[in-house]
């Protein structure tokens, strides 16, 4: 406890100013404001490779970031150009499992609005927890539910102070959710639906019992990841567009032991499908 009554643990340990020099540090090496930002999940981070006029900045480059411990998440900021669409993606993102704080997770998303991000596409893999759902679907994420009881805004710090009670009815934007099945549609990408992603804390995944709770309490995918950035971006006034790719099904719905190499390794297969449908999809996102 400190002088001034709050624990070490609730303070939220950067404020405006430090977004604005991690900002800053970025933008003396890349010119230019990208429209859309992109937090690329375990395994599709190689999307970014394929930007035009790409430029790749390293998280231990950019004062105030995290560094991703994680495999499948490597450790960039990269900017560039995804379909002629000026983007900026997370090519590597953090998860409270590695011991970060919510609020440390979100810090580059804070970046990426501060560089001039007003659309956030959030990507994650995950467990299929609906029957319906099969390795390689791609999910377009309805809702969500926080069962890691964990909050970025949670704390004292002035990036929250002013404004922490943020409205969550619509975490994913309807319009950005009819777009990106319309598309999926016209492409004829038959495998792609729409559910409400379950995000816990990990890292070990479910058992069959917390699998099934999941699924009656309306989970349709469980992961690890993406509550955290969708709550920070709906304060700060994104439109936000989550595509889940189911990587695995969930525990007691597969007679496989659950592994983060299946994981990389169904994302890996259906990289040239989710390459294609984002080409399609981001010029369509502003």
């Amino acid at each position: 406890m400190s002088g001034d009554g709050f624990r070490e643990a609730d303070r939220i340990a950067f404020g405006r100013e430090d977004v604005e020099r991690a900002a800053e540090a970025v933008r003396s090496r890349v010119p230019g404001t990208p429209s859309v930002a992109l937090i690329l999940g375990s395994g599709l981070g190689g999307y970014a490779d394929g930007f035009a006029e790409r430029t790749a900045v390293e998280y231990a480059d950019i004062p105030g970031f995290p560094v991703s411990t994680v495999e499948g998440h490597r450790g960039f900021l990269v900017l560039g150009k995804a379909a002629g669409v000026p983007v900026v993606a997370q090519q590597g993102r953090f998860h409270l499992y590695e011991g970060y704080s919510a609020a440390q997770i979100t810090f580059p998303l804070r970046v990426m609005h501060a560089l001039g991000a007003k659309v956030l596409v959030v990507t994650n893999a995950a467990g299929g927890v609906n029957h319906r759902l099969e390795p390689g679907d791609l999910l377009v994420l309805e809702d969500q539910i926080n069962f890691s009881f964990r909050s970025p805004l949670r704390g004292h710090g002035p990036v929250v102070d002013a404004d922490r009670f943020v409205d969550m009815s619509e975490p994913y934007t309807r319009r950005l959710q009819r777009i990106a099945l319309e598309t999926a549609a016209e492409l004829g990408l038959d495998r792609v639906g729409s559910g409400t992603y379950w995000g816990g804390t990990g890292p070990s995944y479910e058992t069959a019992a917390e699998v099934e709770v999941i699924r009656r309490l309306g989970g349709d995918a469980v992961g690890m990841s993406t509550v955290p950035e969708v709550i920070v971006a709906r304060q700060l006034g994104m439109e936000v567009l989550g595509i889940t790719c189911i990587s695995n099904r969930a525990t007691g719905l597969s007679r496989r032991a659950l592994s983060h190499e299946e994981v990389i390794q169904v994302t890996t297969r259906i990289r040239e499908t989710f390459t294609r449908y984002l080409e399609t999809l981001l010029p369509r996102l502003g």
